[in-house]
């Protein structure tokens, strides 16, 4: 196992670069396992962080996993998968199967696999139809026609959970995936319910669908984070993401007024705006200080559950609790 101590930071810094110039879908960017292990002590584990705070909504939402094979697809360094396993345990898995273009990146998550879940059945390559399917951090790699290939292995699984970045073009992307899957599986996240994305109405064009983590708070007190926020150009606070997850099963029932919040709330001195996700569509709602002076104090202090149950009048929000 690698330490802070062995990391190629070159490596790095060029994996990174490849990342933001938006080259990194032309080739194989794994040159060895120690740029695989660098990288997994490190930009993985912020990638992990997004899908800790993915899984533990679908816990929250009463969402459970069925049984079968799991397939982390671009497994890269294996963190979706070991993400995975870690919330749910492996009790529903009856194999974690990695795949990726690269060879050397399947083995190395493998290896890890193995390693860490001794009794689970680790294999590599595709599977046609998995129970569960996790996809991660991979639109900004693939060409259109790969995404609609995507798309269609996704429709096929039982259930898929995939996460990318909470930028606004990979955002549009993950929405045209759901309106194209949506007759066909049933939406169970982030969405509150499963009509026409509210993003897609002309008035909601400058909108998208993200949301954020948070790392643990002891990153901001580790020396080894704070060299690698600064050799790489990365700020360690809040962790953008998008993200969407289906199901062939029924979807956990939401009570009424169950409302997502979508990026961070505006929050002024005599109120705040919140930009919600509901089964009417998306708008913005304003909560103010006079009706809800306890949930606009935690507001101000950038607390903000991200899914609520809304009793609004008009575009005020009048009564909120956590859903």
């Amino acid at each position: 196992m690698m330490d802070w101590n062995d990391i190629d930071w070159r490596a790095l810094q060029r994996l990174r670069a490849a990342f933001l110039a938006g080259t990194a879908g032309t080739g194989d960017y794994w040159q060895s396992e120690t740029d695989l292990a660098s990288y997994d002590l490190t930009f993985a584990q912020r990638i992990g962080w997004k899908w800790d705070y993915v899984l533990a909504e679908l816990a929250r939402r009463g969402w459970t996993p069925p049984r079968g094979e799991l397939l982390d697809w671009g497994c890269g360094s294996g963190i979706a998968g070991r993400a995975f396993l870690d919330h749910f345990g492996t009790a529903s898995v009856t194999t974690l199967r990695l795949w990726d273009r690269s060879p050397l990146a399947m083995s190395f998550a493998a290896q890890r696999a193995r390693r860490k879940y001794p009794g689970l059945e680790v294999g590599t390559g595709l599977a046609e139809q998995p129970a569960t399917l996790l996809i991660s951090h991979v639109l900004s790699e693939l060409t259109s026609a790969q995404t609609q290939a995507l798309a269609e292995l996704a429709g096929q699984a039982t259930a898929v959970i995939w996460v990318e970045p909470g930028t606004y073009e990979v955002s549009l992307t993950l929405i045209a995936i759901r309106e194209r899957l949506r007759d066909r599986v049933n939406i169970v996240a982030p969405c509150t319910h499963p009509q026409r994305c509210g993003i897609l109405a002309p008035e909601n064009e400058r909108h998208w669908c993200h949301h954020f983590a948070a790392p643990p708070p002891e990153v901001f007190l580790d020396g080894h984070w704070a060299r690698f926020a600064e050799a790489l150009g990365v700020d360690l606070r809040d962790l953008p993401l998008s993200f969407l997850v289906l199901d062939h099963r029924p979807a956990p029932t939401l009570p009424a007024g169950a409302t997502r919040i979508l990026g961070h709330p505006r929050v002024y001195k005599p109120h705040a705006l919140l930009l919600g996700c509901d089964a009417s569509g998306v708008r913005e709602r304003r909560l103010t200080q006079r009706a809800l002076p306890e949930e606009h104090k935690r507001l101000k202090k950038r607390i903000c559950d991200p899914l609520q149950v809304w009793r609004c009048t008009g575009d005020e929000i009048v009564e909120t609790r956590p859903l």
